[in-house]
């Protein structure tokens, strides 16, 4: 099976779990009278949104090059994971915020309704459900290595951690009384700020990706060992890297012996593309610029 239809099996799964949990919140929200079990409601739906935007981005990753793109579509798979994030601020921001008005009205006085039996066993259905989809989707955005998989088993995670919020607020406003109806709207503004976390977590990679950013120090240093490895190699410099989606892209200057025939040297130099390769994908991106290496001025 292709990477992207991996990818659009395992994001389908999750849309129609988060569907489910859309109409079972809302219901379970409106009928049992919970801030926190609508606000879950809205998360859910965010994760059906960004499982729709996933599958159609993936898709456009997977072309290959072509005039208009000459190191092909893999960044729209970051465009995707940044999309996710806001989407995953947004809702967060929403929640805190429907969570703060409910609070004010009720230091002002105003007596909220007890949140009913309904909401508890969905938030706690809930649960369950976006931890084993959180579980599965990340395992498989770890296989194919996709960031915008295993950000949005994040997301499914996030949700997951919401219900917990939920569920401690609706249990603790059912079994303490109505003087205690307030855990609701608290409960909902802790998961609001637990969900902008996470969303931050998820949007520095992405920024960092779509701006160019260096791959991690330790990734640059095994780069140059595996070149300095090639026979007849020496002192590889000016590297620089980056990332395209779920590919790496490189360009490194090396040293070689000047009096080498062209042929020769331009096998060493593609001596040095078939390692990188090997380590980091076929359709990872290397360029190799030779440089001659003077007997009498080693640093020229």
């Amino acid at each position: 099976m292709k990477r992207e239809d991996e990818i659009a099996r395992v994001t389908l799964t999750g849309s129609v779990v988060n569907l489910l949990l859309v109409g079972l919140k809302a219901v379970a929200g409106l009928v049992g009278h919970s801030a926190a079990m609508i606000s879950d409601a809205v998360h859910s739906l965010s994760d059906f949104v960004t499982d729709i935007v996933v599958l159609v981005f993936v898709r456009v990753s997977a072309r290959p090059q072509d005039e208009d793109h000459d190191y092909g579509h893999g960044k729209y798979e970051t465009l995707a994971t940044l999309f996710i994030g806001l989407a995953l601020a947004a809702a967060a921001v929403g929640i805190v915020v429907s969570g703060a008005g409910k609070l004010a009205r009720w230091l002002q006085g105003e007596d909220l309704p007890a949140p009913g039996k309904i909401a508890l066993w969905a938030a706690l259905g809930s649960i369950v459900a976006k931890e084993l989809l959180f579980q599965y989707t990340r395992i498989k955005g770890k296989h194919l290595d996709s960031k915008a998989l295993e950000a949005n088993a994040w997301h499914h995670r996030s949700d997951a951690l919401s219900s917990v919020g939920t569920a401690i607020g609706i249990g603790g406003s059912i079994l303490l009384g109505s003087r205690w109806t307030v855990l609701d709207p608290l409960a909902s503004i802790v998961v609001g700020a637990m969900l902008v976390k996470v969303a931050w977590v998820l949007l520095g990679p992405s920024f960092g990706e779509l701006t160019d950013s260096s791959l991690p120090a330790d990734m640059e240093q095994e780069m140059l060992d595996i070149i300095r490895g090639v026979p007849g190699v020496e002192d590889p410099h000016n590297l620089r890297t980056r990332r395209i989606g779920n590919r790496i892209a490189a360009e490194v200057h090396i040293r070689l012996d000047g009096a080498l025939p062209l042929s020769e040297a331009h096998e060493k130099a593609s001596e040095v593309e078939r390692r990188f390769k090997d380590r980091f994908g076929a359709q990872s991106h290397i360029i190799v610029h030779m440089e001659p290496k003077h007997k009498n001025n080693p640093d020229a």
